[in-house]
């Protein structure tokens, strides 16, 4: 299991868990009744169906997947919580029926500590697009 010592290993320990595409190691990333919102909207509450909403896409168009994620900031809200963004880089390969090709999407992300760990309590995951056009943008050389 992947540890978070402090808020600011979130996207660290979420990018490696989906780069193994192990989905237990992710869902251990959370609290057991944490939320999830997806970058097409799709909420879903706890771990099992956190774990039941990736496992599939992991195993078929997401199986050789990457993220790579940047912290943007970190801000307390209290001793045991916090609230944070991070951008977040998708490349996924030939798995995927679209081909090769990279998604930005920007993370929020609710993290508090219960029993002296941090763990996510509720995350929303919103893809970076051009509001005229509908069409995917990359956060650089788009000017975001």
């Amino acid at each position: 299991m992947i540890q978070m010592r402090q808020p600011e290993d979130a996207p660290h320990a979420f990018q490696t868990a989906w780069n193994s595409h192990d989905m237990e190691s992710l869902g251990a990333l959370f609290h057991e009744d944490a939320t999830f919102v997806n970058r097409f909207g799709h909420y879903v509450r706890g771990v099992e169906a956190i774990i039941k909403l990736h496992a599939p896409i992991h195993a078929t168009i997401y199986s050789d997947s990457t993220l790579e994620n940047e912290l943007i900031d970190v801000i307390a809200i209290g001793d045991d919580a916090t609230v944070m963004h991070f951008w977040s880089r998708l490349t996924v390969g030939a798995a995927h029926p679209a081909g090769s090709h990279a998604v930005d999407t920007l993370i929020l992300a609710v993290l508090t500590r219960q029993a002296g760990e941090w763990r996510i309590k509720a995350l929303e995951n919103v893809t970076l697009t051009n509001p005229r056009t509908g069409e995917a943008i990359l956060r650089d050389g788009q000017g975001l």
